[in-house]
C-alpha cells in the first residue's frame, strides 16, 4: 500500500473521529435534557451540517472531491506539529477540530 493511501486513510480516520466526538457530545447532551428515544442519525446531523459548510467552499450544498481534499490537507498540516510529513500517534491524540481553522481553506 503506497504512503499517500496510508496518510489519507489516517486523514479519513481523523475525521470520523472528529465527527463521532461531536456526535457523542450532542448524544449525551439530548439524551440528558429528552426522555424519549432519539434518532441515531438526527443526532449528528448538526455537525454533519457544519462540516459541509466548512469544506463547501463553493457553496452548492454539496462537496466535491477537490474540497474535500484540501480541506483534509489543511486539516494533516495543522495536525502535523514536527512537520515532517507524518503524524504520529502523540499528534494525533491531541488533535481537536477548529471551525476556525477552516474558513478560508480553498479561497
Amino acid at each position: 500500500m503506497s504512503s499517500r493511501t496510508n496518510v489519507i486513510q489516517i486523514i479519513v480516520f481523523v475525521a470520523m473521529l472528529a465527527l463521532t466526538g461531536g456526535m457523542l457530545r450532542t448524544g449525551v447532551a439530548q439524551k440528558a435534557s429528552t426522555p424519549k428515544p432519539q434518532d441515531k442519525v438526527a443526532l449528528g446531523e448538526d455537525e454533519v451540517k457544519q462540516l459541509l459548510l466548512l469544506i463547501d467552499t463553493e457553496k452548492k450544498g454539496k462537496i466535491s472531491k477537490q474540497e474535500w481534499m484540501k480541506f483534509m490537507e489543511a486539516e494533516f498540516d495543522r495536525l502535523d506539529k514536527s512537520k515532517n510529513g507524518e503524524l504520529d500517534v502523540k499528534e494525533l491524540t491531541q488533535s481537536r477540530l477548529r471551525v476556525s481553522h477552516f474558513t478560508s481553506v480553498g479561497k
